[in-house]
């Protein structure tokens, strides 16, 4: 049997987060870092890639015995999840992670903004010459929010119906260490932090044990 299980909700900015998009062809004098944004609304937008790699990164710190070198070396419940392209070993990826479009423009605009991005002006110092190197950092405002849609494969010919459980054990897991740390770059210097609301989990392909669902959603729940 062949099921997809769909995991909505939403992902709220709580600091200013910058994930990079093209300047090649910025004007002079435009901002330095731009952030990537929707072609169609132009408004800002998290890359599903952008994610993925994040969580997975974060979860292979904690899932890992020693350092890997290559994703593919990564902790067997990892792979199991994200796929493996290792000779030998191969395992296509378990999740789909789309990219996520900005949910609350209207809301924002509402508080009075006039831009969905704020630009932060940063500066370093040459510590010999005391010489400045300004430049402008886009960033998507705190309080934006963007909708989440994953989408779950499950075969059951292939696998066990316990490991959906244990995948979504280590999904909820990549989610909570990921609101303990951030999302795209600078988060040393407090950009990027995130949080994540109303997720839950909804069968949209096939049949599952209600036991199964409701423990995955309480997973989710506990994020």
């Amino acid at each position: 049997m062949y099921i997809k299980i769909q995991i909505t909700g939403k992902l709220e900015v709580v600091t200013g987060m910058h994930i990079g998009g093209s300047s090649a062809y910025a004007a002079i004098g435009a901002v330095d870092a731009p952030v990537i944004k929707d072609a169609r609304t132009n408004a800002p937008m998290i890359p599903g890639s952008s994610l993925k790699g994040k969580m997975r990164t974060l979860l292979a710190k904690s899932y890992n015995e020693t350092l890997a070198a290559i994703p593919d070396e990564d902790d067997g419940r990892l792979t199991r999840l994200f796929g493996s392209a290792k000779k030998g070993n191969l395992k296509r990826s378990r999740m789909i992670i789309s990219d996520m479009m900005l949910t609350n423009a209207k809301k924002l605009r509402e508080y009075g903004l006039q831009s969905l991005t704020e630009i932060k002006f940063e500066n370093t110092i040459n510590r010999i010459t005391a010489m400045a190197n300004p430049r402008q950092i886009e960033r998507v405002v705190r309080g934006a929010e963007f909708g989440i849609d994953f989408i779950y494969e499950f075969y059951e010919q292939e696998q066990k119906q316990q490991e959906i459980t244990e995948d979504f054990e280590v999904i909820a897991q990549g989610m909570k260490l990921l609101q303990y740390d951030y999302l795209g770059g600078n988060g040393s210097r407090g950009y990027g932090k995130v949080k994540f609301h109303d997720l839950g989990a909804d069968i949209i392909v096939g049949e599952l044990s209600e036991d199964i669902l409701e423990t995955c959603n309480k997973l989710l729940k506990d994020v």
